[in-house]
Protein backbone atom coordinates (compact mmCIF):
# COMPACT_ATOMS: atom_id res chain seq x y z
CA UNK A 1 0.00 0.00 0.00
CA UNK A 2 1.18 3.00 -1.05
CA UNK A 3 1.86 5.70 1.86
CA UNK A 4 3.33 8.84 -0.03
CA UNK A 5 4.71 9.30 -3.67
CA UNK A 6 7.91 10.76 -1.67
CA UNK A 7 8.28 7.64 0.07
CA UNK A 8 6.99 4.73 -1.58
CA UNK A 9 5.69 1.73 -0.67
CA UNK A 10 5.83 0.50 3.27
CA UNK A 11 5.69 -2.26 5.25
CA UNK A 12 6.79 -3.19 9.09
CA UNK A 13 8.87 -6.04 9.78
CA UNK A 14 9.50 -7.52 12.63
CA UNK A 15 12.18 -10.26 14.43
CA UNK A 16 13.05 -10.98 17.89
CA UNK A 17 12.59 -7.68 19.86
CA UNK A 18 12.99 -5.71 16.52
CA UNK A 19 10.53 -4.39 14.59
CA UNK A 20 11.86 -2.08 11.32
CA UNK A 21 9.65 0.67 9.32
CA UNK A 22 10.57 -0.13 5.88
CA UNK A 23 9.69 2.19 2.77
CA UNK A 24 10.74 1.55 -1.02
CA UNK A 25 11.01 3.16 -4.03
CA UNK A 26 12.15 2.73 -7.93
CA UNK A 27 15.94 4.06 -7.37
CA UNK A 28 19.26 3.55 -7.93
CA UNK A 29 19.89 0.60 -4.77
CA UNK A 30 20.53 2.79 -1.88
CA UNK A 31 20.00 1.78 1.05
CA UNK A 32 19.20 4.03 4.55
CA UNK A 33 19.24 2.40 8.18
CA UNK A 34 17.83 4.84 10.66
CA UNK A 35 19.57 7.79 8.31
CA UNK A 36 22.57 6.56 8.26
CA UNK A 37 24.63 4.48 5.32
CA UNK A 38 24.10 0.32 5.62
CA UNK A 39 27.78 -0.26 5.93
CA UNK A 40 27.63 2.48 8.55
CA UNK A 41 25.11 0.85 10.35
CA UNK A 42 25.89 -2.65 10.02
CA UNK A 43 29.35 -3.48 10.44
CA UNK A 44 28.97 -7.60 10.06
CA UNK A 45 28.80 -8.91 6.88
CA UNK A 46 26.22 -11.41 6.96
CA UNK A 47 23.86 -8.68 8.88
CA UNK A 48 24.10 -7.21 5.13
CA UNK A 49 23.55 -10.16 3.20
CA UNK A 50 20.63 -11.43 5.61
CA UNK A 51 18.87 -7.93 4.30
CA UNK A 52 19.71 -7.95 0.42
CA UNK A 53 18.50 -11.41 0.22
CA UNK A 54 14.91 -10.92 -0.72
CA UNK A 55 16.19 -8.14 -3.29
CA UNK A 56 19.08 -10.49 -5.00
CA UNK A 57 16.45 -13.29 -5.27
CA UNK A 58 14.11 -10.81 -7.57
CA UNK A 59 17.36 -9.55 -9.35
CA UNK A 60 16.21 -5.64 -7.82
CA UNK A 61 19.64 -5.46 -6.05
CA UNK A 62 20.02 -1.97 -8.07
CA UNK A 63 16.77 -1.08 -8.98
CA UNK A 64 15.04 -0.17 -5.56
CA UNK A 65 15.59 2.50 -2.93
CA UNK A 66 15.21 1.16 0.59
CA UNK A 67 14.81 3.80 3.67
CA UNK A 68 14.64 1.69 7.15
CA UNK A 69 13.54 3.32 10.78
CA UNK A 70 14.65 0.37 13.02
CA UNK A 71 14.59 0.19 16.92
CA UNK A 72 14.63 -2.32 19.57
CA UNK A 73 16.61 -6.02 20.13
CA UNK A 74 20.25 -5.84 18.83
CA UNK A 75 21.93 -5.84 15.24
CA UNK A 76 21.20 -9.31 13.86
CA UNK A 77 17.24 -9.22 15.01
CA UNK A 78 17.37 -6.07 13.67
CA UNK A 79 18.35 -7.40 10.28
CA UNK A 80 16.01 -9.86 10.22
CA UNK A 81 13.20 -7.55 10.94
CA UNK A 82 14.74 -5.28 7.95
CA UNK A 83 14.47 -8.51 5.66
CA UNK A 84 10.92 -9.30 6.61
CA UNK A 85 10.30 -6.00 5.64
CA UNK A 86 11.91 -5.25 2.21
CA UNK A 87 9.78 -8.43 1.54
CA UNK A 88 6.72 -7.50 2.54
CA UNK A 89 6.98 -4.10 0.81
CA UNK A 90 7.62 -5.79 -2.43
CA UNK A 91 4.94 -7.90 -2.44
CA UNK A 92 3.17 -4.36 -2.05
CA UNK A 93 5.29 -3.06 -4.69
CA UNK A 94 4.30 -5.98 -7.37
CA UNK A 95 2.35 -8.49 -6.17
CA UNK A 96 3.54 -10.66 -9.00
CA UNK A 97 7.11 -11.20 -6.77
CA UNK A 98 4.79 -12.56 -3.85
CA UNK A 99 5.11 -16.73 -4.90
CA UNK A 100 9.18 -16.04 -5.08
CA UNK A 101 9.20 -14.63 -1.60
CA UNK A 102 6.73 -17.01 0.12
CA UNK A 103 8.65 -19.94 -1.18
CA UNK A 104 12.15 -18.48 0.18
CA UNK A 105 10.00 -18.03 3.72
CA UNK A 106 10.94 -14.37 3.50
CA UNK A 107 7.33 -13.42 4.48
CA UNK A 108 6.75 -15.67 6.92
CA UNK A 109 8.02 -13.75 10.52
CA UNK A 110 10.65 -15.21 12.15
CA UNK A 111 8.71 -16.16 16.12
CA UNK A 112 12.25 -17.23 17.87
CA UNK A 113 12.80 -15.28 20.55
CA UNK A 114 14.01 -15.37 23.59
CA UNK A 115 13.12 -17.91 26.40
CA UNK A 116 11.84 -15.69 29.61
CA UNK A 117 14.14 -16.36 33.27
CA UNK A 118 12.00 -18.76 35.06
CA UNK A 119 12.05 -17.44 39.00
CA UNK A 120 14.04 -19.31 41.88
CA UNK A 121 16.31 -20.17 39.01
CA UNK A 122 19.76 -18.70 37.23
CA UNK A 123 18.47 -18.70 33.67
CA UNK A 124 15.44 -19.98 31.41
CA UNK A 125 16.51 -23.92 30.97
CA UNK A 126 19.42 -23.63 33.72
CA UNK A 127 19.05 -24.92 36.85
CA UNK A 128 21.04 -25.03 40.26
CA UNK A 129 23.56 -27.74 40.47
CA UNK A 130 22.31 -30.98 42.15
CA UNK A 131 23.94 -31.62 45.58
CA UNK A 132 23.11 -35.05 47.33
CA UNK A 133 24.15 -33.45 50.91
Amino acid sequence: MPINQDLGFYATGRRKEATARVWIRPGTGLVTVNGRELNAYFGRETSKMILNQPLEILEQKGKIDVTVNVKGGGLSGQAGAIRHGIARALCSFNPEFRPALKKAGFLTRDARAVERKKYGQPGARRRFQFSKR
